[in-house]
C-alpha cells in the first residue's frame, strides 16, 4: 500500500517500528510516514491551472483514447486529496501523467502490497531458470529447523503456489497480527508456526506472511537476495533501478510490502504483464505463467475481488481487469482487452482507505474504459 517517503538508505535496512505505530499498521499491513507534499501539475499534458488542464487534453494525441473523458478522469483525480500520481498508457504508449503531490515524477512511492505482485513475478522467473519446481511445491523442506518432525501433517500441503494465492491456511499475518509479526524477533519463523486456520487450497486467507516466506524461499533456492535477483531478472532488463527495501531480523527482504518505486516504473512492470512478459523482444516473465497467475482461484470476503497468483480480479463494464493493489490507493490496473494499463499512486497516511478506493475504481470504470471504446471508435471512423 502507500507512504511517500524515500527508501531507507544504507547497506542493511530494517524495519524499524515503534510500539504505538503497531495499532495502525495492523489496519494498514505496513507503516505510515508523514506525507512530502510538491507543487502540483508538473506532468505531461497537465497543468497547475484546472482550467487548462481540459483545453491542453482537447489538443493533445491520445492515440485510442477520447480527449475529454481522459481530462476528466484527471481532474478528478487531481481532486481526490490522497492521490499522488496517474498515469494512463494505451497500445504501449504513455499517453498522460500526472503528478498532483507526494515525491513527484521521479521520486520512489512505497507501493505497499502491490509488492506482492513483484514477488509473483520473481516466483514464476525461479520456476522458469529451474531454481523452484513449480507451483506445487511443498514449502515445508526449505525451513526444516522450523519445520520439522512433529510438524501440523498439513504443512505438507502448504505449497508454492497457495503461498502465492493466500491459501495457505495458517493464520494470517496481517490484520490485527502484524504489530506483532515485525515487532517479532523472526519473521520467517511466526508466518510457519501460526495455527491452521483453515485447511491448505481453502479459503483465502490474506497474509503478507506468505509473501514473505515466497522472499525467504526465494532468497534460499536461487543463493541471492530478493533484491539482487529482483534486480538482474526484473528491475535491468526494464530499464530501471529498483532500491533496496527494509528486511526482517534475519536480512530476508521483505516480501510483500515496503518496496518502493517510480510510478513509470511500475507503470513498465504492468505492460510487461499486459504483454504476456516480453519486454523488447526478451520474454522476461514466462507467458504461461502469467495466465496462471489471473486464473482466478480465491477470492476475498471482505470486497469480494478474486485473486490468483499474487494478483486482484474483476470486471467492468464487460471487461477483465487485473490489478496489483498497495494499501492507500497504489495500484497497477491491467486491461488487456483495451491494451491499457493504467498506474495510481497515493498517500496512505489515513486507516481509512476504502472510499478513495473506490473512487480511484470508478476513473477506471466511468471514465477510462468509456474513453478507450470511445477512442477507438473514432479511430476506426478516421481509417474509413
Amino acid at each position: 500500500m502507500t507512504s511517500s517517503t524515500n527508501p531507507p538508505r544504507g547497506g542493511r535496512p530494517r524495519v524499524v517500528i515503534s510500539v504505538l505505530a503497531c495499532a495502525f499498521m495492523a489496519a494498514c499491513d505496513g507503516a505510515a510516514t508523514p506525507e512530502h507534499r510538491t507543487p502540483s501539475g508538473s506532468a505531461i499534458g497537465v497543468d497547475a491551472d484546472p482550467g487548462t488542464r481540459t483545453a491542453r487534453a482537447q489538443r493533445a494525441p491520445t492515440r485510442g483514447l477520447d480527449s475529454l473523458l481522459l481530462a476528466e478522469a484527471f481532474e478528478r483525480a487531481a481532486g481526490m486529496p490522497r492521490t499522488h500520481a496517474l498515469l494512463v498508457a494505451r497500445h504501449g504508449d504513455l499517453v498522460r501523467e500526472g503528478y498532483f503531490r507526494g515525491p513527484g515524477r521521479d521520486g520512489r512511492a512505497n507501493i505497499k502490497s502491490a509488492s506482492k505482485s513483484i514477488i509473483s513475478a520473481l516466483v514464476g522467473i525461479a520456476i522458469e531458470e529451474g531454481h523452484l519446481e513449480g507451483l506445487d511445491q511443498p514449502v515445508a523442506p526449505f525451513f526444516p529447523a522450523i519445520v520439522g518432525e512433529g510438524a501440523d501433517p498439513r504443512m505438507d500441503q502448504v505449497t508454492i503456489g497457495r503461498l502465492l494465492s493466500m491459501q495457505a491456511g495458517l493464520e494470517s499475518t496481517s490484520g490485527r497480527n502484524y504489530g506483532q509479526w515485525v515487532t517479532s524477533g523472526n519473521w520467517v519463523r511466526f508466518a510457519l508456526t501460526r495455527p491452521f486456520v483453515e485447511a491448505p487450497g481453502g479459503r483465502m486467507q490474506y497474509s503478507t506472511g506468505s509473501t514473505h516466506l515466497l522472499s525467504a524461499i526465494l532468497t534460499r533456492a536461487t543463493g541471492m537476495s530478493t533484491l539482487e535477483y529482483a534486480r538482474s531478472r526484473l528491475a535491468s532488463p526494464l530499464g530501471f533501478d529498483l532500491a533496496a527495501w527494509a528486511r526482517d531480523p534475519q536480512g530476508i527482504y521483505f516480501g510483500g510490502n515496503d518496496m518502493y518505486m517510480r510510478p513509470r516504473d511500475l507503470l513498465a512492470f504492468g505492460e510487461l504483464y499486459r504483454n504476456g512478459g516480453r519486454h523488447e523482444g526478451s520474454q522476461i516473465v514466462p507467458e504461461d505463467y502469467i495466465a496462471q497467475s489471473w486464473v482466478r482461484r480465491t477470492s476475498s470476503r471482505y470486497n469480494r475481488n478474486e485473486y490468483g497468483l499474487g494478483w486482484w480480479m474483476r470486471s467492468a463494464r464487460g471487461y477483465d481487469i487485473y490489478f496489483a493493489w498497495g494499501y492507500g490507493g497504489q495500484y497497477a490496473f491491467i486491461i488487456p482487452d483495451l491494451e491499457l494499463t493504467v498506474v495510481t499512486t497515493s498517500d496512505a497516511v489515513s486507516p481509512r482507505e476504502g472510499p478513495h478506493n473506490r473512487m480511484l475504481h470508478q476513473i477506471i470504470d466511468d471514465l477510462l474504459i468509456p474513453a478507450a471504446e470511445r477512442g477507438d471508435r473514432r479511430s476506426t471512423m478516421d481509417q474509413s
